[in-house]
């Protein structure tokens, strides 16, 4: 997490993700759980020092790291941080499809609402959502040091609705 007097997080360039379509295969991640009681996040700073320290262990950290939520549940959520190869002791993931993005900037309590208009921006552009992942881009802190909070919805999608 952040320390009072510097950033944790890098400042995020939206440009790269808005309104992008990505082709994955095989995308590495590690994936873990974090519990939350109705979608807030009880344990998300333990999970992440905890996977972070696995990677940078085992040297599988990327230049700009991707950590991608699941909303899956009210009760928790799974969390996916990409990494460059296999991470000993963990749950490793692979992402293959299509994806569409898109960058929205606001409060979290709006990522309900962002979620619906990224149904209807999939639906739009002709696809069907089969899954739809957030890139929270920063901590809450960076977030406010940096006067903005974006996050990235990610569709995987299907063929033609």
């Amino acid at each position: 997490m952040c320390a009072e007097e510097h950033a944790c997080c890098p400042p995020f360039d939206p440009a790269p993700w808005g309104d992008k379509e990505l082709v994955w295969e095989g995308k590495r991640f590690v994936q873990d759980r974090v519990r939350s009681f109705f979608h807030i996040p009880l344990n998300f700073g333990s999970v992440v020092r905890r996977n972070q320290a696995m990677i940078d262990e085992a040297g599988a950290g990327v230049q700009r790291p991707l950590m991608l939520c699941d909303e899956n549940s009210l009760w928790g959520a799974d969390l996916y941080f990409e990494v460059t190869k296999d991470v000993p002791n963990a749950r490793m993931a692979t992402l293959t499809g299509t994806f569409l993005t898109k960058v929205f900037e606001g409060p979290y309590r709006q990522v309900g609402q962002w979620m619906t208009e990224m149904q209807d921006y999939v639906r739009a552009r002709g696809k069907t959502l089969e899954k739809l992942y957030c890139y929270y881009t920063t901590c809450p802190k960076c977030a406010g040091k940096y006067g903005k909070n974006y996050v990235v919805l990610v569709a995987q999608v299907g063929g033609k609705t």
